[in-house]
């Protein structure tokens, strides 16, 4: 399609045709446009600000095949999926696929039959991608999760680094870098690490106006739970930080007569996908889950999400909290602590960055239950059950986690901890050969014609399939099934790749001695001082009583021309108070100032305001007392906590 001359009239067309949509959401149009003038841009979107279409869209708009890099394969396989049943030929490439498929789906790519090819970011480095990627005709590099590329992100992935390599092949071609939480100077590095021409960000305010923020300080957070959950209808999401939580948390709430399920990493593909879709479709109310759940769901009619624990950072808690109301209905987050959990949340960065010799061994053993001998394993991927490891060697959970993160951080694995990826086949043969195979061995025939009406496109590229769906349909059972498609693969009619739901880890270097480690110690003292900024910020956003939380969360990401929601628990405190805006702010300052360095009575600190209406004053410092900002002792004098 010749794109010299854009009419969003084209562009709307599409939009109707393909998603059903009868306009574009904010920004979305000014993203695409800018993309198909050849301009490098950056989408700063929400949670749920239809990230996907600026892309998607643009790519369908002209020749050629967009490339995609995307850090989450679970989000990959989901996007790759809708497109195929939008009839939209997309592919994928990432961690667990077997050198085969991987072969015949950029072999595909080089002779135009995709329009969209995903690629997880350590396949960048692969001599099987470079070799291939100068014989594709690209149209758009789109990088989804784009703040991992920054080191000075919560996220900070190193394959990403590669991505301006991969653009010096196709210099002429734009890139269009998508996230959902950066702050201001991520943003300048993600355009940096990108080579962009020019600076060209576009955002839409993060605001959520029909969203109500709350932080609660509660000792029973079971008895709040089942108080929200009574108050608000509706579909509800619970945030706890382990999988045993999980489970304590649904087992409570099912004695209270709420439908509940648990969600986390250590379920079977099948078990979450069945959780996941019963939740969805509203047959179960509530899902308690760890932070494995939420990317790519979506579900509009989300009306309560809770943090029973708190993350440690705020882009993380702005994620997870802006899956609720996504259909802009009124909706609420809240999140609950208490004192002994803002002790456990300072301590957390002892967890996240252990010792360096205590990394080592950790990467040691973990070459030795991958089976991978010294100087081999490069750019080669294994199935690696973290819990199976941790046990093996009796490590602590948390350290190795983040152990294997910063071997990830300092360039040598790259480590996929939730993947599913079901069995694939692809017949290899023509039809006439299939029919002569099935004259000469009958018992196979029956399977062979289920799987060609069951499954399209079988015969062009790796199509998904479920055994338990063929042996239902056969009359027959899941182990025959398999017998079967292994007897298929054998005789080199089809190939067959098995179901494999092990966490993938890929070397994207030899393996080597533990003592040849070399680690950035400046780039570890700053991403532990960004850390510790991240905390801080989390922690002072749970403990600040006085600004309203949304106006928090928006300062936070850059946006400062804000004004208060009205809507969250501070706000409506503040509503009560028929107090200015400007009134308060300078009521409270004054206070600190006077009640940090004197002990007062009432009286005295009238004494010193003038012009002021007194029960505007009184009114105020009988809130800052309920919001334990103020100590009041037994004579009635208060000072500033």
């Amino acid at each position: 399609m010749n794109t010299s001359t854009i009419h969003s009239e084209d562009l709307l067309t599409l939009l109707k045709k393909y998603w059903g949509f009868e306009a574009f959401r904010p920004v979305q149009l000014d993203i695409i446009e800018s993309v198909l003038a050849k301009k490098d841009t950056l989408a700063l979107l929400p949670t749920g600000g239809g990230k996907s279409i600026c892309f998607q869209l643009p790519a369908l708009f002209q020749d050629g095949m967009c490339l995609v890099i995307s850090p989450l394969i679970a989000l990959m396989k989901d996007q790759v999926h809708n497109l195929v049943k939008r009839k939209i030929p997309a592919a994928s490439v990432h961690s667990g696929m077997s050198s085969r498929e991987v072969d015949l789906t950029l072999e595909k790519c080089m002779k135009g039959e995709f329009k969209f090819l995903y690629l997880s970011p350590e396949r960048l480095t692969t001599e099987i991608f470079r070799a291939r990627l100068p014989q594709m005709k690209i149209n758009l590099l789109a990088v989804d999760e784009a703040h991992c590329i920054s080191q000075w992100g919560y996220d900070f992935r190193p394959p990403y680094l590669q991505i301006a390599e991969v653009r010096a092949v196709m210099p002429d071609i734009p890139v269009l870098a998508l996230t959902a939480s950066a702050t201001e100077d991520v943003c300048v590095d993600i355009m940096e690490k990108l080579s962009f021409k020019s600076a060209n960000l576009i955002r839409k305010s993060f605001e959520r106006k029909n969203l109500s923020y709350s932080v609660l300080f509660e000792e029973d957070k079971f008895g709040r739970l089942v108080k929200m959950l009574d108050k608000v209808g509706g579909t509800a999401i619970v945030y706890v930080r382990n999988r045993r939580k999980t489970k304590e948390l649904v087992q409570f709430l099912l004695q209270n007569k709420v439908s509940a399920t648990e969600y986390h990493a250590g379920l079977s593909a099948i078990d979450r996908s069945k959780r996941q879709e019963d939740w969805i479709h509203n047959r179960v109310r509530v899902i308690v889950c760890t932070n494995a759940f939420g990317m790519g769901i979506d579900k509009p009619d989300v009306r309560l999400v809770v943090h029973w624990d708190s993350p440690d950072n705020i882009e993380s808690y702005f994620q997870e909290a802006g899956r609720a109301g996504r259909d802009e209905k009124k909706s609420f987050a809240v999140l609950m602590f208490s004192n002994a959990e803002i002790t456990e949340l300072k301590a957390r960065e002892g967890e996240q960055f252990p010792d360096l010799n205590f990394v080592k061994n950790v990467y040691e053993k973990a070459g030795t239950f991958c089976r991978i001998a010294e100087g081999a394993g490069e750019k080669e991927s294994f199935n690696f059950d973290l819990n199976a490891f941790i046990k093996t060697y009796d490590l602590k959970a948390i350290p190795t986690l983040q152990s294997l993160r910063i071997l990830e951080q300092n360039g040598y694995i790259s480590f996929s901890q939730s993947v599913h990826l079901p069995s694939r086949i692809m017949i290899v043969v023509g039809k006439e050969q299939l029919y002569r195979f099935e004259v000469i061995h009958p018992e196979h025939e029956q399977l062979l014609k289920a799987i060609l009406r069951t499954y399209g496109g079988v015969f062009d590229y790796f199509v998904p399939i479920r055994e338990e769906d063929l042996a239902n349909a056969l009359g027959t059972t899941y182990i025959e099934v398999i017998n079967h498609l292994r007897f298929l693969q054998s005789s080199n009619l089809l190939q067959y790749e098995e179901r494999n739901e092990n966490p993938q880890l890929f070397f994207l270097t030899p393996r080597l001695k533990p003592a040849a480690l070399e680690f950035d110690m400046g780039l570890q003292t700053r991403r532990r001082e960004k850390f510790r900024h991240r905390l801080d910020a989390m922690l002072q956003y749970m403990t600040d009583h006085t600004h309203c939380r949304s106006e928090m969360l928006l300062h936070y990401f850059g946006e400062h021309n804000t004004n208060r929601c009205g809507i969250c628990d501070v706000c409506l405190r503040r509503n009560k108070l028929e107090v200015s805006d400007v009134e308060f702010e300078n009521i409270v300052s004054n206070f600190k100032s006077l009640l940090s360095e004197s002990i007062l009575n009432s009286n005295e600190i009238l004494s010193h305001f003038r012009g002021v209406n007194e029960d505007k004053l009184l009114h105020t410092l009988r809130w800052l007392i309920d919001q334990n900002m103020i100590i009041e002792n037994e004579s009635h004098q208060y000072k500033w906590r």
